[in-house]
């Protein structure tokens, strides 16, 4: 599957970017995972964001978060694919574009992510090591992991 990739401010995405971003969040993160909870907040507008387009779908994104805002380590967070896309390898590729995305913006630093428990090995693949207990978060299982530049 052919990704088009762009990394945008907040302030940069168009309307029909931004559109489509959220939709995507919110089919994943409240319709499938049924989360009734937030998943629009102020880390947005402090936030890089990636999206990953299939032809005109929209089918992978996530947040690249500075440190300070989520963790004292900068962060990759809300990272999604679209249903039609899961299982060709996009999940990967979005890991590897922020992952790139991240190592330029913030040379020789750790990156934090809290992890659906369900995923540990998925990040453990990318150096990322388990640094917390399994907590609820939304009421889904999750753990913080740190991945260092230097693994």
């Amino acid at each position: 599957m052919q990704i088009d990739w762009k990394i945008s401010s907040f302030e940069e995405l168009n309307t029909r970017e931004l559109f489509e971003y959220l939709k995507l969040r919110q089919d994943v993160f409240v319709v499938e995972q049924e989360c009734a909870y937030p998943d629009i907040d102020a880390t947005d507008l402090k936030s890089d964001h990636i999206l990953g387009w299939h032809e005109l779908s929209l089918v992978a994104c996530a947040r690249l978060i500075p440190a300070g805002i989520t963790y004292e380590y900068p962060s990759i967070g809300r990272i999604a694919t679209s249903n039609k896309a899961r299982g060709t390898g996009v999940g990967r590729l979005l890991m590897d574009e922020s992952l790139t995305f991240m190592h330029q913006q913030y040379p020789g630093e750790k990156i934090k992510i809290g992890a659906q428990q369900r995923l540990e090995k998925f990040y453990q693949s990318y150096g990322f090591k388990t640094v917390s207990e399994m907590y609820l978060e939304d009421g889904i299982p999750h753990i913080d992991m740190l991945q260092s530049n230097s693994d």
